[in-house]
């Protein structure tokens, strides 16, 4: 089920007119010149194509249901569940639909709805075990919910761990913490340990965690940044689980520290393999030099994001469950937004469904929490910026999509001159839109091993200028993305 179909199909709906032959064969050259895309990889193109063909003939509920799988590899949840919607309204015996749409509900965590389209999968085709599997699979996921959230787990205080307690064996021949201290070589001797694909001893983990999550908690909601004259700071997008593309970002712009600060924007974790290494690496430059790593939160620092796409199975895998429960809490610490030399806010996802809202309401944020339904906090996680004036309903199902108007009057009722926000691959790693008032930067060249997108950092200097530079994907053992998906006991990349 995860191909694009190459077959065609077309059923009567009296709201869409009839199509010529012209245009129906119009519409399958282009549907072939679309899945020839969505195999190469090339979504946004496909996805274009896709639309073309719709043009010339609404009727096909293929193509609805080809560029809702578009949308789902894209992460666009919210525009995946309207075109698979649209192709089962077209034809609603066409199973894909509802396979489509279940995945995308499945990825948005609102399990009820992906079972529902799962049961009527199954419904329509009782002996296909694939999706007899998904329900199942559903099923599996909703009991493990409902028994966590009535013994407690959903809400359960991270475990305390005393690091003193416990022994590093003889045999370890890593990096060591000495009496706790974080140090230059510590932190260069872990990288390189890493890069190895070796761990880090638990003890020396549990004594990072602990200490970052000390300096967070004393951060603000909104952390202001100066950047004084004949100094800079270099922001980051996301990362996602990328460390041996992190080690390049370092390799090209300097390791951090005291006179070379970074901002890294959110999204450190999940999709790729090699998440702990990326957010121990992080946190650890964040204790050894607190006030020049600066960490935003983005959406994938979540508790559902991260039993979805990968984090979550990760830690357990390589450092055990007991400590699962100390990074939400830790994720939960960190800030929200940066503003940087009082004039460019940095916040991973974008802008608010209301011009009431403004940044000295962000400031007053009480964060710690996973992100709600709605509201600020989930907006500044989720919103992407769009091309049209206004607001409209975001792609992803959450958040808003706000247009260049809306940017212009948020910027200049907070005394600000420049957006920087992440959230978004990009195929040169950057995006400047809205006039040149908002840049999107994404740092994750050739995310999941099959975009291949370049990756992107920005330097600031006093005067905010921003000056930009992209780089490419550089090779890593042979470890697939979310390699460790793990959502109760299934993973998710079986439904893509």
């Amino acid at each position: 089920m995860a191909d694009s179909d190459s077959d065609s199909s077309t059923v009567v709906a009296n709201e869409r007119p009839e199509p010529t032959p012209e245009q129906v064969a119009k519409s399958e050259e282009l549907k072939g010149q679309a899945n020839a895309k969505f195999s190469e990889g090339h979504l946004n193109e496909a996805i274009e194509l896709y639309t073309q063909a719709i043009d010339n003939n609404g009727r096909n509920h293929i193509l609805y249901s080809n560029r809702a799988f578009c949308h789902i590899k894209l992460e666009s949840y919210g525009s995946a569940i309207i075109d698979a919607t649209e192709s089962i309204t077209l034809d609603p015996t066409y199973i894909k639909g509802y396979y489509r749409r279940g995945t995308a509900y499945l990825a948005l965590h609102k399990l009820k709805q992906a079972k529902a389209d799962f049961r009527e999968a199954v419904k329509i085709e009782p002996a296909n075990k694939e999706a007899r599997a998904k329900l199942n699979d559903c099923d599996k996921a909703i009991k493990k919910e409902k028994f966590e959230a009535a013994i407690g787990m959903d809400h359960a205080p991270p475990t305390q761990v005393d690091p003193d307690s416990i022994e590093v064996e003889a045999a370890y021949k890593g990096p060591r913490l000495e009496e706790g201290q974080v140090t230059e070589k510590f932190v260069e001797d872990m990288v390189e340990h890493f890069k190895s694909e070796k761990k880090l001893h638990v003890k020396y983990a549990w004594q990072i965690l602990y200490q970052v999550r000390e300096i967070l908690k004393k951060e603000e909601s909104v952390v202001d940044v100066k950047v004084p004259a004949g100094e800079h700071i270099t922001v980051c997008g996301d990362v996602h689980g990328q460390f041996y593309d992190l080690c390049n970002i370092f390799e090209l712009n300097g390791k951090p520290s005291t006179t070379n600060p970074y901002l890294f924007n959110g999204d450190f974790v999940d999709r790729g393999s090699f998440s702990i290494e990326t957010i121990m690496t992080l946190f650890t430059y964040k204790v050894l030099y607190p006030e020049h790593m600066h960490l935003n939160r983005g959406n994938h620092e979540s508790v559902n994001m991260n039993k979805m796409y990968g984090f979550e199975g990760e830690v357990i895998s390589k450092f055990g469950k007991e400590m699962v429960n100390l990074f939400t809490d830790i994720f939960q610490w960190l800030p929200l937004a940066h503003v940087i030399g009082g004039k460019v806010l940095v916040l991973h996802g974008g802008l608010f469904s209301k011009d009431e809202t403004t940044l000295e309401d962000v400031r007053k944020i009480d964060r710690h929490m996973e992100p709600p339904d709605e509201g600020p906090m989930t907006e500044m996680l989720w919103s992407d910026p769009g091309p049209n004036k206004g607001r409209e309903p975001s792609k992803r199902g959450v958040g808003v999509a706000f247009g260049a108007d809306v940017t212009k009057r948020f910027l200049e009722a907070n005394g600000l001159n420049l957006l920087i926000r992440s959230h978004e691959c990009k195929d040169e790693g950057y995006e400047v839109e809205h006039g040149g008032k908002t840049i999107t930067v994404f740092s994750a060249p050739n995310y999941c091993d099959q975009m291949g997108n370049k990756g992107a950092f920005i330097r600031l200097e006093s005067d905010l200028q921003p000056k930009f530079t992209a780089f490419t994907a550089v090779p890593h053992p042979a470890v697939r993305p979310m390699q460790y998906a793990n959502m109760g006991g299934f993973n998710f990349m079986n439904f893509l």
